[in-house]
C-alpha cells in the first residue's frame, strides 16, 4: 500500500442521531502514532452528563426497536455489514493512520466485522427458544429470548472496530439500544465505524456514540446505572478497570461482559516443529506491537529443546521488518505515547539473570538506538524495538505482569506437569498454545488449562466471528462474546406456562402417579 496524505476531521459523540456540538469534556488531538506530524481528527470531547444523555436516548428508542420483528433487524445488520464492506479499504486505512496497525492487519480486523454481520443476519431468524413439555394435562410450557435493554459498550483501541462489533452487533440483533464509548485515542475511527452502523438502517437513539475519555466515561456510567438508565455494560480493557466496572456493576445488581488483560502461554514440547512454533511465537507475541489482549506473553519450552528454539526465534525476530505500517513489516508504532510509557516502564522488569535479545538495542527506537534494518523513519513515530527476554523464572514479575507491548518471556520446562503449572500460575486465562504433534499431549493441555481459548500449533492470537471469544480469572468473568454464546450476554430467558385445563392445577402436587411394582426380581 503507498502513503497519500489525508486530511484530518472533526468528531464528536452522537446522540439521538445528532452529532454535538459542545465540548464539555475539553477538546483532544489524535495523531498518527506512525507519523506523530499527521493530525488524524480533532475530538470535541463530552463530559459525564454527555454519557448520561447518551443513555437516556437510548432508553427511550430501546422498546420500539425491541418491537421491531427480530428477522427486520437481523436485515439492519445485513445492510451494515454490506456497508463495511464496500467501505472496507477506507475504514481499513483509517485504522492504520489513527493506531497504527499495519494495512493488511487493518483488513483482516475490518473484516471481522463483516464475518459477524455475516453470523448474526441468520440468527434474527433464529434466537430460539423452546417448548417444554409439562408434568401436567393441557398445559403448555414455554422459553423466550427477551432484550436486556440498554447496553454501555466501552471498548479499547487495540481492535478499534472489530472488538465494538463483537457487542453491538449482537445486541442491536437482540433488540437492544446501544451507548458505545470507543477508545479516546481511537476517536475518528469510532466515529467512522458508528457512521456506518447508522446509514444501516438503525432508527435514531438506536446507537448513540460518546467520544470522552476513561475516568469520564465511568462517572457517566456511575450515574446513568444509578438512575437505572443501562442494563448491561460491556468492558473490553485492562483487568484493573475491569475488576472496578465489576465492582461497580455488582452495586446494582448486574452481571458486566468483561474481556480483560492475559498473559498468554504458549507451550513447546519435545517433539514440536520448531519452525512452526517460531512462526506461531513470532506473530502471537509481536504481532500489533504485542498490544493484543491475546499476545503472547510467554514461552514455556522444554529443556530439551530450548536452545535450538531460541537459536531460531531469536534469529527471526532480528529478522522481522519493523516500522511503517504501509509497508510490509511484522508491527508498526505503539498505538499512543501513553502505550510507550507504559512499555518503557516494563523493561525495568528486566533482572540480572535475564537474557535479551531480538534487537540491536532496547526500549525506544531512535537514531541514537537504531534498530537494523528499520522500514521508514523511526523519528517519524513511536517505535519500539522487539525484545525476548530469556530465563525468566516463576518468582519474576516478569512472569506474572502482563506487559502490553513487544517483549516475549522465554522459561524452560522439564515435565508436563510443570508446563501446565507454568501456563496457568499467573492468574490470567485468556489465551493459550501449545506445539506438539503428540495428540495426547494436545488434549492433556486443552483438560488442565484454565485458558478460555487453546490453540493446538497455531498462535495465541487470532479468532474468528463464530467461536466463543473470552477468558477466565484476571482475564475476565467468564463471560464469552462471539457466535451463538453471546446472545446469553443480550438476552435474558423468559418462561411462559399456558394451562388451558379450564382449572387451576398445582405443579408438583397436581401431577399422576404411575403405579410400579418395585419388588418385582428375576427368578435365578
Amino acid at each position: 500500500m503507498t502513503e497519500t496524505l489525508a486530511s484530518s476531521r472533526t468528531v464528536a459523540s452522537v446522540i439521538g442521531g445528532r452529532p454535538q456540538t459542545d465540548a464539555p469534556g475539553g477538546r483532544l488531538t489524535s495523531t498518527n502514532p506512525a507519523r506523530t506530524s499527521d493530525v488524524v481528527a480533532e475530538v470535541l470531547l463530552g463530559d459525564a452528563s454527555t454519557f448520561v444523555a447518551a443513555c437516556r436516548s437510548a432508553r427511550e428508542a430501546q422498546a420500539a426497536w425491541a418491537d421491531v420483528p427480530a428477522p427486520v433487524r437481523g436485515r439492519a445488520i445485513q445492510q451494515i455489514g454490506r456497508l463495511v464492506e464496500d467501505n472496507k479499504e477506507s475504514l481499513s486505512r483509517l485504522v492504520t493512520r489513527e493506531i497504527g496497525k499495519p494495512y493488511a492487519e487493518s483488513l483482516g480486523e475490518v473484516q471481522e466485522i463483516i464475518d459477524t454481520c455475516n453470523f448474526f443476519v441468520s440468527e434474527g431468524r433464529r434466537l430460539y427458544g423452546q417448548t417444554v413439555p409439562s408434568e401436567m394435562p393441557d398445559k403448555q410450557l414455554f422459553t423466550f429470548r427477551t432484550p436486556v435493554g440498554v447496553a454501555a459498550i466501552i471498548t479499547a483501541g487495540n481492535f478499534p472496530v472489530a472488538v465494538p462489533s463483537w457487542y453491538i452487533v449482537p445486541a442491536l440483533l437482540c433488540g437492544n439500544s446501544v451507548v458505545w464509548k470507543p477508545a479516546e485515542y481511537a476517536p475518528a475511527v469510532g466515529e467512522a465505524l458508528a457512521e456506518l452502523f447508522l446509514h444501516g438502517g438503525l432508527p435514531e437513539g438506536v446507537l448513540n456514540l460518546v467520544e470522552c475519555d476513561g475516568p469520564t466515561a465511568f462517572e457517566g456510567l456511575e450515574q446513568a446505572l444509578g438512575e437505572g438508565l443501562v442494563d448491561k455494560v460491556g468492558f473490553t480493557g485492562s483487568s484493573d478497570v475491569g475488576r472496578r466496572i465489576g465492582e461497580l456493576c455488582g452495586r446494582h445488581i448486574q452481571q458486566p461482559c468483561l474481556e480483560l488483560g492475559g498473559k498468554n502461554p504458549l507451550v513447546v514440547m519435545p517433539d514440536a516443529e520448531l519452525d512452526l512454533a517460531v512462526e506461531g511465537a513470532l506473530f502471537s507475541g509481536f504481532g500489533t506491537a504485542g498490544q493484543r489482549c491475546t499476545s503472547l506473553g510467554t514461552v514455556i519450552v522444554h529443556e530439551s529443546v530450548h536452545d535450538e528454539f531460541m537459536t531460531r526465534f531469536v534469529r527471526a525476530v532480528e529478522e522481522a521488518p519493523v516500522g511503517d505500517p504501509l509497508q510490509d513489516v511484522v508491527y508498526g508504532p505503539m498505538i499512543h505515547e501513553r502505550f510507550l510509557e507504559r512499555f518503557l516502564g516494563w523493561l525495568d522488569l528486566i533482572e540480572s539473570h535475564h537474557k535479551v535479545h531480538g534487537s540491536t538495542a532496547v526500549g525506544r527506537i531512535s537514531s541514537e538506538l537504531p534498530r537494523a534494518g528499520f522500514v521508514g523513519d523511526p523519528e517519524a513515530g513511536i517505535f519500539c524495538h522487539p525484545t525476548i527476554v530469556d530465563g525468566v523464572r516463576r518468582e519474576d514479575a516478569l512472569y506474572s505482569t502482563e506487559t502490553f507491548g513487544p517483549i516475549v518471556g522465554v522459561m524452560p520446562f522439564s515435565s508436563f506437569d510443570e508446563a501446565i503449572e507454568l501456563a496457568n500460575g499467573h492468574g490470567y486465562g485468556l489465551s493459550s498454545a501449545i506445539y506438539t504433534t503428540d495428540p495426547k499431549s494436545a488434549f492433556e493441555f486443552r483438560r488442565r488449562v484454565t485458558a478460555g481459548m487453546v490453540s493446538v500449533n497455531n498462535s495465541t492470537s487470532g479468532a474468528e466471528a463464530h467461536l466463543p471469544f473470552g477468558g477466565n480469572g484476571k482475564s475476565g468473568n467468564g463471560a464469552r462474546q462471539s457466535g451463538i454464546w453471546v446472545l446469553d450476554q443480550f438476552t435474558r430467558w423468559q418462561s411462559m406456562n399456558w394451562d388451558y385445563a379450564g382449572k387451576l392445577q398445582k405443579a408438583q402436587m397436581d401431577v399422576a402417579d404411575v403405579s410400579a411394582d418395585l419388588r418385582f426380581r428375576l427368578p435365578d
